[in-house]
């Protein structure tokens, strides 16, 4: 599987930003996926993800809640962080994954989000 993510910029704070994140290859085994984003100095975490795919549910961090959409294309084989009311505390790289039912987890080359006040 081979994830290639687009949409960053640089946005004023209030604004919206919609990251894409294109999946090519083989995703029949993907049973999860969603968006992990790193600022400077800091650590990964977690933003956003869908588990059991099948059914589609969704989990977010609480700094999120209400300003974030995840959402997929399986048509498109395509997944989307839609960012309404972007913060400066949301600037960091924004990294999309897939993880298989083998736990392994592949991972998107990372887009920069950057938002000014």
């Amino acid at each position: 599987v081979q994830l290639v993510e687009s949409g960053g910029g640089l946005v004023q704070a209030g604004t919206s930003l919609r990251l894409s994140c294109a999946a090519s290859g083989s995703t029949f085994s993907v049973n999860a996926m969603g968006w992990y984003r790193q600022a400077p100095g800091k650590q990964r975490d977690l933003v956003a993800r869908i588990v059991n795919t099948g059914g589609g549910s969704t989990n977010y961090a609480d700094s999120v809640k209400g300003r974030f959409t995840i959402s997929r294309s399986n048509v498109k084989n395509t997944m989307y962080l839609q960012m309404d009311s972007l913060k400066r505390e949301d600037t960091a790289i924004y990294y999309c994954f897939m993880r298989d039912n083998k736990e392994y987890t592949y991972w998107g080359q990372g887009t920069q989000v950057t938002v000014s006040s």
